[in-house]
Parts: C-alpha cells; sequence; structure tokens
C-alpha cells in the first residue's frame, strides 16, 4: 500500500478450559487441523490450528481459562464460507453438537450469518458475503432452508428498503478512498 502498510488479521487465540473438547470440536466440526502443538513452561498446553496452508495457524488454543468463568470475554470469531451450500452443511454440522446456544441465521444486509456458542461459550459466526452494503448494525432472522432463489430475493427485498442500502462495490470504493487518505 503506497504511503502507508497494510494489515491483515491473522489468527485469534483463546484460553481454554477443556483443551480437548475444544480441539475436538474445531477439528471435527470446523474442519481445523493441529498444525503444532506443547506445552507452554508453567502456563500448560497450547495448540495451533489452521485451514490454510499459508497461514501456520489460524487458531491457538491455550489452557488458562478459569473454570468459574460466568462469561465468555470472546466477543465473537468469524469465519468466511464458500458458499451458500457450505453455510447450510455447517449450520446443519453445529446442530447436532452438544453446543451451549444456536444463534441465527440472520442477514445483516452485507452478510447471511449463522451463529453459536461453541463448546466452551464463545460467540462463532459462519458468515457469507452478499453483494449489498447497509448501515451497521443491521440484523433481520431468516430461514436458511428456503430454496436460494428465495432466500436471496427476500433478501435483497429487505435490503432494498433500508434507508442507506447501495451495492457494495460502492461501499468498499468509499472505504478504500478513506484507508488510503488515512495512511497518508
Amino acid at each position: 500500500m503506497a504511503n502507508g502498510f497494510s494489515l491483515a488479521l491473522s489468527h485469534v487465540g483463546y484460553l481454554v478450559t477443556d483443551m480437548n473438547k475444544m480441539v475436538d470440536f474445531y477439528t471435527r466440526v470446523m474442519k481445523f487441523v493441529v498444525s503444532d502443538r506443547g506445552d507452554r513452561e508453567q502456563n500448560g498446553a497450547i495448540v495451533f490450528m489452521t485451514r490454510n496452508p499459508a497461514e501456520h495457524h489460524q487458531l491457538v488454543f491455550a489452557t488458562g481459562r478459569p473454570t468459574d468463568l460466568t462469561f465468555s470475554i470472546v466477543q465473537q470469531i468469524s469465519f468466511r464460507v464458500d458458499s451458500l451450500a457450505t453455510l447450510r452443511e455447517m449450520y446443519h454440522a453445529v446442530q447436532k453438537e452438544p453446543i451451549q446456544k444456536m444463534l441465527g441465521p440472520v442477514t445483516h444486509g452485507n452478510a447471511l450469518s449463522v451463529y453459536f456458542l461453541d463448546p466452551e461459550g464463545n460467540r462463532v459466526e459462519l458468515l457469507i458475503d452478499t453483494p449489498w452494503y447497509v448501515p451497521q448494525p443491521h440484523r433481520l432472522a431468516v430461514d436458511i432452508e428456503q430454496p436460494d432463489d428465495q432466500l436471496w430475493a427476500s433478501i435483497e427485498k429487505h435490503v432494498r428498503a433500508t434507508p442507506g442500502f447501495r451495492p457494495v462495490e460502492e461501499w468498499r470504493a468509499e472505504i478504500t478512498q478513506k484507508i488510503a487518505a488515512a495512511v497518508r
């Protein structure tokens, strides 16, 4: 990036109470693979996981989360999937798991998302982008089981009626200008 620098999210780390349960869920259901694991000096176990061979790890789990914590300190972690079919497949897979809670599916106008709380209560989002932008926050429950054309038509009808609606390419052009100005 001219006159500035580029930043990209590399990985997210969680403190966990039950390493085996978390590694099982994220490898079996979310299809991550363990890329490394070991012990931290006097600090317990650490496990690195990825779904991208260009990234040594996208997730890191380290033991040390207090067992008496009454809430998750992770606001959420979001994973983009490649298609509506994959989103549905993951939605169905997660529904079969002993997760704490299913929160979705919903559309934010700019995305179609499924939210759930993983085995330790951390909020996880699975999403696909839409070609639209609406001001955020924006949330509408949707029936992900509708046929594709009906689902997309219902989302599009809703977002086009939302003040501030525009094609996502227009929004991206505006953000590109803002980023360029910020790094000058």
